[in-house]
């Protein structure tokens, strides 16, 4: 997230970290739907909302949306070849 960039805390997810949950139970989520339903699609793209679990400084989880966009439209696909004006490729 670009620093300058304000955050943007998930409305209806809590995540909470019990003291005494065994070691393979990394957090417990509560869900509360109206109020997630209505930030998923207010943040959704092509179908998806990307959330990260994060930690505070209080040291308390939160869930915060993930703002990161790739520069780029076509990801780090090659560019293809196009052919030269004499209709040769440049190979």
């Amino acid at each position: 997230m670009a620093e300058n960039q304000e955050r943007i805390f998930a409305d209806g997810f809590i995540i909470k970290r019990r003291d005494n949950a065994p070691e393979f139970v990394i957090a417990n989520i509560s869900v509360k739907v109206d109020e997630a339903i209505s930030f998923l699609r207010k943040y959704e793209k092509n179908g998806w909302v990307n959330l990260n679990a994060k930690t505070g400084r209080s040291g308390n989880p939160y869930i915060e949306l993930d703002t990161f966009e790739p520069k780029g439209k076509g990801g780090s696909k090659p560019k293809a070849a196009e052919p030269e004006e004499d209709g040769n490729l440049p190979f």
